[in-house]
């Protein structure tokens, strides 16, 4: 009877994969690595049993139930291995480069707005002119192994390397530091994003302020004044820090600002600023690039003049129009942040009809249910109906807005236009086509 069930379960969690009910795994190397293992345990352990005269359906059973065991075992026994690699990986990282002193490398971390300041400054200095890591890099292995596959000859002195920096747990940003050597970083935010891990606001400040730590006393410091978290950074860099921000106590400061259809406007260092990006939470992201810019010795004039051909990181707060629909794309990453910001943002638009799509948040820790509640209550007079791909998240949301929302699934119809989908979180693109009209 045992196995029957278990073979049921079996069936529907691939029914629940193939109707994509069911999140499915990201298959690194590691995961591949660690499942194969688990995999060999577990026909070993197989033919073992299968070699007594114990009958199958005596042994089988525990086997299936197992595979959670086998699997840590596999991990545990790959663990020396695993860690040797990656030691291999940083050492050479660190020794190449030690190659290249001719190297600039900023740094940006954050809990937020990371991959958008590294765009936005990679554009302003020219892409052809600058090396930057691609997106979802931002590990110290991953940045390791893209140092290793980019830099491969001396380079034009002073060339800038950008370097997205997160984090999953204290520490990883020191010894991400230790192998790129930054002269320069910028911190964009520190909110509440993977406060499950780091266990506390302080925690999470302080992990951010590893890359102030790591910076040379003859470095330069970028941080957003606009965040409180970021000003207590200040007594951790032994660097001269430039701080920006839209409310006073700056050094670079933004005014006049003004959200139109084509983007964001402003004034700063009384020079005009006309930016294609959207969200008026990025205006602080704009102007750490344009600082760390200034700071290379560009003048604000033709910064302002590079920034005007700017175009967004695809889902990091990107507006785009498909099939007569007005689409705010933030899917590349989420925080309480982002979220409130693309609510607030959505309020100021002349639609009619406003949806909001969104997998609620992840590692949030003891603010799981708060901070949902909170966003529903936000987002309760802006959005007649929200659509959810969480049930828990959505139980929570719910209770602040008021009302109950949709729960995602094959079924759900799709909107008619014109209108507004705001798509907040990850999520498959499929699953924003399936709503647009067809």
């Amino acid at each position: 009877m045992l196995d029957v069930v278990l073979g049921a379960l079996a069936v529907l969690t691939l029914v629940q994969i193939l109707l994509r009910k069911q999140r499915k795994p990201v298959w690194t190397m590691k995961a591949l690595t660690v499942t194969t293992g688990g995999a060999l345990l577990t026909l070993l352990l197989a033919w073992t049993l299968a070699s007594t005269s114990l009958p199958a359906p005596l042994w089988l059973p525990p086997i299936v139930c197992l595979q959670s065991g086998m699997l840590a075992l596999a991990w545990l026994v790959l663990w020396p291995l695993d860690t040797h690699l990656k030691q291999r990986i940083l050492s050479r990282g660190k020794t190449l480069r030690a190659a290249h002193p001719e190297l600039l490398v900023i740094g940006i971390t954050g809990s937020v707005g990371k991959t958008t300041t590294k765009e936005l400054l990679a554009h302003i200095l020219g892409t052809d002119r600058c090396l930057a890591t691609p997106t979802h890099v931002n590990t110290e292995i991953g940045v390791a192994q893209w140092l290793l596959r980019t830099v491969k000859k001396p380079l034009p002195p002073q060339t800038p390397l950008i370097v997205e920096m997160g984090a999953y747990r204290p520490g990883e940003i020191a010894t991400l530091c230790s192998v790129v050597r930054p002269s320069m970083g910028i911190v964009t935010f520190i909110g509440s994003q993977h406060l499950a891990l780091f266990g506390s606001q302080e925690s999470l400040a302080a992990a951010k302020g590893e890359l102030l730590h790591a910076l040379p006393a003859n470095g330069k410091a970028f941080l957003n004044g606009d965040c409180d978290r970021c000003r207590s950074l200040l007594p951790l860099s032994s660097c001269p820090v430039t701080v920006v921000g839209t409310g006073g106590r700056a050094d670079l400061e933004a005014y006049d600002i003004e959200e139109t259809t084509q983007g964001l406007r402003f004034t700063a260092d009384s020079i005009p600023f006309s930016v294609p990006l959207h969200g008026t939470h990025n205006v602080t992201n704009v102007l750490l690039a344009v600082a760390a810019a200034q700071s290379l010795g560009l003048k604000m004039e033709e910064i302002a003049s590079r920034l005007r051909s700017f175009q967004p990181p695809h889902g990091t707060f990107e507006v785009r129009q498909e099939r007569g629909v007005t689409i705010l794309d933030d899917t590349h990453n989420a925080s309480a942040t982002s979220f409130s910001a693309a609510i607030r943002w959505a309020e100021t638009q002349p639609f009619e009809r406003k949806v909001l799509l969104t997998s609620g948040l992840i590692e949030l820790g003891e603010e799981h249910e708060r901070t949902h509640r909170e966003l529903g209550n936000l987002a309760a007079p802006v959005f007649p109906e929200a659509i959810f791909l969480s049930r828990q998240s959505a139980a929570l949301f719910a209770e602040g807005f008021g009302r109950p929302v949709t729960l995602y699934s094959r079924k759900t119809p799709a909107i008619t236009s014109p209108a507004l989908l705001v798509c907040v979180g990850r999520m498959p693109a499929s699953v924003i086509r399936r709503l647009l009209p067809q």
